[in-house]
């Protein structure tokens, strides 16, 4: 039986919810006050961008989407041109413009935090299958695009 992991898309939303209550329990500090904040719609509108030309690419190609499971195609073109990793770099941004949209600091700590689990829980896992089942190609790959930015 398949052991049942938790996605990226449940620790965005529990991120989400974590910098809502933070916002709102402990305001620590306002960091983009009215109107300013409202520039927070430009990292989340190029986050869910990333996610949504990233999808379509992994699509494209006919390969998943979902971690951990095998790929078929190694997608190299597209916004995987630029990110090996742009949907994680898509979720970042969209919890940034959250973030910034929200105005406070405290918010921000989660990013962080998702940013590193995003790191460990998923991308090592992920680097290290598709480098056993691409092998050379996805060496040279992994040579010219940087894992995130």
């Amino acid at each position: 039986m398949k052991k049942k992991r938790i996605l990226p898309p449940v620790y965005l939303f529990v991120s989400m919810v974590t910098m809502a209550l933070l916002h709102f329990l402990v305001p620590v500090l306002e960091i983009a006050p009215y109107p300013w904040n409202f520039l927070g719609v430009v990292p989340l509108a190029t986050g869910i961008l990333f996610n949504l030309r990233a999808d379509a690419a992994l699509k494209k190609d006919q390969t998943t989407v979902k971690p951990f499971e095998r790929s078929t195609a190694l997608v190299t073109t597209g916004i995987f041109r630029r990110s090996r990793h742009p949907m994680y770099i898509g979720m970042v941004l969209i919890l940034l413009g959250i973030a910034i949209l929200m105005g406070s600091l405290a918010s921000l700590f989660v990013i962080i935090i998702f940013g590193a689990l995003m790191d460990l829980v998923f991308v090592r896992i992920e680097e290290r299958m598709l480098e056993e089942q691409f092998g050379p190609e996805w060496v040279a790959y992994k040579k010219k695009v940087r894992k995130w930015i």
